[in-house]
């Protein structure tokens, strides 16, 4: 059997409840027969042995140091995961190198990523999903305090506005999840735990439950002023399959930079589908495109990945339509209350509807 090693990020603002997660996952996915890694919070680490914003010569010192360290840590996890003897290892980072870009100007954000010769997008992408727990003073402040955690300092309002930048700094993931304070604690880590099961195919598999959404071509100046909104390239192939199963592989950033991926899809019913996702190379994908279906071309997209009331939502705009899009959510259940924001005029919902597949569209444009 070959050696499974995935590596998700739990983050989110101040007193989120992120120690409590950390164990509530230790417990169920060592169940689901995983080997758990933890990556301790650097910046907890660093501000506790003495090291700070304030102690260091400036901030952009502090971070310096603090993304090199975050970065040689996930490297020495990952490099003593592969040396382990069990099958199934899942990589948990408390908090991820992009959440950095929350405390410096994106300025400063870029130039770092420069001195370690890195990108945003092999930075960001490098993680399989991201799990955003919103913090306590958001829908449940009476629960606020800064007294468990001595690195934590700040009030009500400065702990909305840094969650808010946190958010905003890891959209754009292809799977970034939002898990709010719309129910009890308790809850709320049931639904952490159940999203990350979907995603990572502990217990019941890999799957995907999504809805889908034709809309009236949205104001792109509009999204684009947006913090909370991303926009990333596309490009998806599709390849020879087996009757039943959808075959692609996918070239997916921004900026010249991109990661590479290859999925397979078998569906359950119109909203739910078994899948499952591979991460390539640069090679990998370029030899995969020598098996691309010749009765389909290649679907060009530009996605604009955003957040809306604890919401993951991306909206897809093709070269080919000028007055519609289409506007897709993965939802933990099919029967989730779906929340719009006001910027999409909804004209008509095609989930389950063949002729809104993207390998159908790739078979029209070709034809």
């Amino acid at each position: 059997m070959s050696k499974t090693i995935k590596k998700v990020v739990i983050t989110g603002g101040p007193c989120a409840g992120k120690t409590t997660a950390l164990s509530w996952i230790q417990n169920s996915f060592a169940k689901s027969g995983f080997k758990v890694l933890f990556v301790p919070e650097t910046a907890t680490e660093l501000i506790t042995g003495g090291v700070a914003p304030w102690t260091c010569g400036s901030n952009y010192d502090y971070q310096v140091g603090q993304m090199r360290l975050q970065f040689e840590k996930e490297q020495v996890f990952y490099n003593a995961a592969k040396t382990m003897k069990e099958d199934k290892i899942l990589i948990v980072c408390d908090r991820g190198m992009i959440d950095n870009r929350a405390y410096m100007t994106e300025e400063e954000f870029q130039k770092i990523l420069g001195l370690m010769n890195l990108n945003e997008v092999e930075v960001r992408d490098s993680y399989d999903a991201v799990f955003h727990l919103v913090t306590a003073a958001k829908g449940a402040v009476q629960f606020y305090t800064t007294e468990n955690n001595e690195a934590r300092i700040e009030s009500v309002e400065q702990a909305i506005d840094l969650d808010d930048r946190i958010e905003a700094a890891w959209t754009g993931h292809p799977h970034l999840r939002v898990i709010g304070n719309e129910t009890d604690f308790n809850e709320k880590l049931k639904r952490l735990i159940a999203e990350m099961s979907g995603i990572i195919g502990a217990d019941r598999g890999p799957f995907e439950i999504e809805r889908k959404f034709l809309v009236e071509f949205p104001d792109l100046s509009v999204l684009e002023q947006q913090s909370s909104c991303h926009k990333v390239e596309i490009i998806q192939t599709y390849l020879n399959a087996p009757a039943g199963e959808e075959l692609r592989v996918r070239q997916r950033g921004e900026k010249g930079h991109y990661t590479y991926y290859m999925t397979s899809k078998r569906p359950i019913s119109d909203v739910k589908r078994i899948e499952v996702e591979e991460r390539l190379t640069q090679n990998q994908y370029i030899d995969l495109l020598m098996e691309a279906d010749p009765a389909k071309r290649p679907i060009r997209k530009t996605r604009y990945c955003l957040t809306y009331d604890n919401q993951y939502f991306e909206l897809d705009i093709y070269p080919f339509w000028q007055d519609k899009a289409i506007l897709e959510i993965e939802l933990q259940d099919e029967n989730d209350e779906i929340r719009f924001p006001d910027e999409f005029k909804i004209i008509r919902e095609v989930t389950g509807d063949p002729e809104y597949k993207n390998s159908y569209l790739a078979s029209v444009m070709h034809g």
